[in-house]
C-alpha cells in the first residue's frame, strides 16, 4: 500500500529533500580531476550532519559510506574509496538524508572535464528519462505511467534499461511501497494516491541492460563494461501534479 503524508510530514520531507539537493549542489561544485570519491563522501557527511540530519545510507544494511559514488561502468552502489576522478569520467552520486525521521533521496551523474559525446548524451538523456516519467503525472495515475514513459524515451536511443533495480516510495523508511520499474505498461502498477512521496530513478546503460554484482556485495556494474548513468529525485505527488523536493541550487529542469 502506498502511504500518504499529512501536512506536517510533507514539510519534513521538504526539509529532508532540501538538504539532499544542497548536498548534491556541493557535489556538483566539488567534482574535479584529482578529487577522490572518499573526499566527496567526507564533504557530503559534513554538510548533512551540519544541517541536523543524518546520512540515510551510512550503515544502511551495512553500507560503509554516506554517498554512493558510481564511476563510469558502475551503475549504482559504488563505495567511496581512494579512486581519483580523471578527465572524461562520469560519476553517479546518490545521496540520502534523514531529517527528524524522514528521508530524502536523489542522485545525479556528473561529467568530469571533457566527456566524449556519446557518454554526454547518455547523461543528458537519462535526466530526460526522469522528466518524461513525471510529465503530466498526478494523483490517480498508475505507477506504470512513470515506468512506460521512462522506457519509451530510453529506447529511442537504443539504451539498456536496468530491470533489477527500481525506484520506490520514500518517507519514514528509505525504501517503501511501491516499487517503480523503469519499464513496463502504462496501465500497470498501483494507483498513486494524493500526497505520497516517491523516488523516481532511471538507471540507464549505454550498452546492454545486463548487470552484475561485484564481490564487495554492493557495487553493481554493467556486464559489458559500458557507461551507465543515474538520475533521481524525491517527488511529492499532488492532485494537480508533482513537486520535486530534491533539486540542486540553480538546476535547470529538463534542459
Amino acid at each position: 500500500m502506498i502511504g500518504q503524508k499529512n501536512e506536517k510530514q510533507i514539510e519534513l520531507m521538504r526539509k529532508a529533500g532540501s538538504i539532499v539537493g544542497k548536498t548534491l549542489t556541493l557535489m556538483r561544485d566539488s567534482v574535479r580531476v584529482g578529487i577522490t570519491t572518499r573526499e566527496l563522501d567526507k564533504i557530503a557527511f559534513d554538510y548533512i550532519t551540519s544541517q541536523g540530519a543524518t546520512p540515510s545510507f551510512l550503515n544502511y544494511e551495512g553500507f560503509p559510506a554516506s554517498i554512493c559514488a558510481s564511476v563510469n561502468s558502475v551503475v549504482v552502489h559504488g563505495i567511496p574509496n581512494d579512486y581519483a576522478l580523471k578527465e572524461g569520467d562520469i560519476i553517479g552520486i546518490d545521496i540520502g538524508a534523514c531529517y527528524k525521521g524522514y528521508h530524502g533521496d536523489a542522485a545525479r551523474t556528473f561529467m568530469i572535464g571533457n566527456v566524449d559525446e556519446k557518454t554526454a548524451q547518455l547523461v543528458r538523456e537519462t535526466k530526460r528519462c526522469f522528466f518524461k516519467g513525471i510529465e503530466g503525472l498526478k494523483a490517480g495515475d498508475r505507477v506504470g505511467k512513470i515506468s512506460n514513459a521512462v522506457e519509451t524515451h530510453a529506447k529511442k536511443f537504443g539504451y539498456g534499461i536496468v530491470r533489477e533495480l527500481v525506484g520506490h516510495g520514500v518517507g519514514q523508511n528509505l525504501h517503501e511501497d511501491p516499487q517503480i520499474p523503469n519499464y513496463g505498461s502504462a496501465n500497470s502498477g498501483d494507483f498513486i494516491p494524493v500526497n505520497c512521496t516517491l523516488a523516481i530513478e532511471p538507471m540507464i546503460n549505454m550498452g546492454k541492460a545486463k548487470i552484475f554484482l561485484k564481490n564487495d556485495n554492493w557495487t553493481i556494474v554493467t556486464a559489458d563494461g559500458k557507461p551507465s548513468a543515474h538520475y533521481e529525485n524525491t517527488i511529492l505527488v499532488t492532485k494537480d501534479g508533482v513537486e520535486i523536493l530534491t533539486l540542486m541550487d540553480g538546476e535547470e529542469i529538463d534542459d
